[in-house]
């Protein structure tokens, strides 16, 4: 297996920037239901596996994910964020509200393919971290391969520092 180089984000929540755009009609970012727990496995089932970059471990990384989508249903620390078109969950993300955790965003923004490239990314990542920050977070962390889209495209527009990061595949 091919090693991944990680990458270690780190948000201060108390200088976050105001939200630059905001979300076209019909679409809302709120808290995930226990309704929505088999819907949001598919969502971030379908990120994951078509990514490249996770191709040589997938099987691992999906053991993960579910684990991780099992705390956000279970745990007083950790919540799911669901990005909504309509009825339809179109993208989410794992949030840990535990100021100790290694990647608060575990996993962070996903979003199906079909909405891809419309900013819906970063409009749950913004979320995302204002969650956090009210949740009483005052720094946020997210690990993430460097070779990974969230990585290239999406963390580094909302000013995070980055640093690298040595990490497991299982790392949460």
């Amino acid at each position: 297996m091919k090693l991944l180089n990680w990458i270690r984000f780190t948000w201060d929540l108390t200088k976050l920037p105001s939200v630059g755009l905001q979300l076209p009609e019909h679409y809302k970012v709120a808290p995930a239901t226990a309704e929505d727990e088999k819907e949001l496995r598919k969502v971030f089932s379908s990120s994951f596996l078509l990514d490249p970059t996770w191709n040589p471990a997938i099987g691992e990384v999906m053991q993960t994910i579910q684990s991780w989508l099992d705390g956000a249903f279970a745990a007083d620390t950790s919540t799911c964020l669901t990005l909504r078109h309509g009825v339809r969950i179109i993208g989410a993300a794992v949030l840990s509200l535990d100021p100790g955790a290694d990647n608060h965003l575990a996993p962070g923004p996903c979003i199906l393919t079909e909405y891809r490239n419309r900013s819906f990314g970063t409009r749950l990542l913004e979320n995302s971290l204002k969650y956090l920050r009210e949740g009483g977070l005052a720094r946020a962390t997210a690990i993430a391969p460097d070779r990974a889209p969230v990585a290239k495209f999406l963390y580094p527009k909302c000013g995070a520092l980055v640093t690298p990061h040595t990490a497991r595949l299982l790392a949460a």
